[in-house]
C-alpha cells in the first residue's frame, strides 16, 4: 500500500496525461496502467485557454486522484501561485512542486523548490516536491514536512534511466516518507530497477506517451513496477565473485 499524507493507493504507478498522440490513446493507456493517480501541468488546464480542448475530457477523473504540478514555474512565487489556482479550481489538495532552474537540462532549482514547498506546507497542501538526486536536499524537504520526495532518475524526458543509483538508494534509505522516482525513466527495465532499489513508486509520462505503442508500454510499466516491488520485498541474493552450485552436494555418493 502506498500512503501519501492521508491517502492510500494500491497502485505504485503515477501516470502523466500529456503528449499522447490522441485522447483515445491516452484514455486506453491510463486504463491498462491501473494507475490511481494522474498528474498534469496546471498551466495546461483550459482555464487558461477556454477555447482549447480539455486534455482530460476523455477520462472519468472522478475515478482518479489528481496530482496537478507547477511545471513552468521558475520561482517559488510562481509555483505557489499556480498551486493555489489549482486548489481554487477544486482539483485537490495534493500538489507536485516543480520549479525548473535551467531551461536546457530542466533540472529543478533547489533553493526555489525549498521556498515553494515551505510556503505550500503552511497553506495546508499535501506537498510532493520534484528534486534532483541530492541526498541532503531530500532530507531537508522531509524535515520541513513534505509528504513525499520525488527525485529524478535522470533529466526530464531524456529516457536515460537511472544514472545515479547510489544517491537514489541513499535517499530511499534515509527517508521516512514515500520516495517516488520521477523523470528520466525510459523503459520497463528502468522502472523495475527503481523499485528494486526501494522506491515506493514511479511517476511516468514521456516513457509511455512517447512510445510507439503507448497502451502496450503502459501495461509493461505496470507489470515492471509490480515485479520490481516484489523483488525488493523478497530480497535478492548477494552478488558473489565466484560461482555457487545451485544443487546441493551434501549426501551425494561419488564413484
Amino acid at each position: 500500500m502506498l500512503r501519501i499524507g492521508p491517502y492510500e493507493f494500491t497502485s505504485r504507478l503515477l501516470l502523466g496525461t500529456g503528449k499522447y498522440p490522441d485522447f483515445d490513446t491516452q484514455k486506453e493507456a491510463v486504463k491498462v496502467s491501473e494507475t490511481e493517480i494522474l498528474t498534469f501541468s496546471v498551466r495546461r488546464m483550459n482555464i487558461f485557454k477556454p477555447d482549447q480542448p480539455d486534455f482530460l475530457e476523455k477520462l472519468n477523473v472522478e475515478k482518479y486522484h489528481l496530482l496537478p504540478n507547477t511545471a513552468g514555474a521558475k520561482t517559488a512565487e510562481e509555483a505557489v501561485r499556480t498551486a493555489k489556482l489549482a486548489k481554487a479550481s477544486g482539483l485537490c489538495d495534493m500538489i507536485k512542486v516543480e520549479v525548473i532552474g535551467d531551461e536546457k537540462t530542466l533540472l529543478p532549482d533547489p533553493i526555489e523548490t525549498l521556498k515553494a514547498s515551505e510556503e505550500l506546507l503552511k497553506e495546508g497542501f499535501i506537498v510532493l516536491p520534484y528534486t534532483s538526486d541530492d541526498v541532503m536536499l531530500a532530507q531537508r524537504l522531509e524535515e520541513m514536512g513534505c509528504h513525499a520526495i520525488m527525485p529524478g532518475a535522470s533529466p526530464i524526458g531524456s529516457g536515460q534511466g537511472i544514472i545515479n543509483p547510489l544517491y537514489l538508494s541513499l535517499i530511499m534509505e534515509k527517508a521516512n516518507v514515500p520516495v517516488i522516482v520521477d523523470a528520466g525513466i525510459g523503459g520497463p527495465r528502468d522502472a523495475a530497477s527503481a523499485m528494486e532499489l526501494g522506491a515506493d513508486g514511479v511517476l511516468l509520462n514521456t516513457a509511455v506517451s512517447g512510445a510507439d505503442n503507448p497502451v502496450k508500454m503502459a501495461k509493461a510499466m505496470k507489470l515492471a513496477i509490480e515485479a520490481g516491488r516484489l523483488g525488493y520485498e523478497a530480497g535478492r541474493i548477494p552478488r558473489k565473485r565466484y560461482a555457487t552450485a545451485s544443487s546441493p552436494t551434501e549426501g551425494m555418493s561419488i564413484g
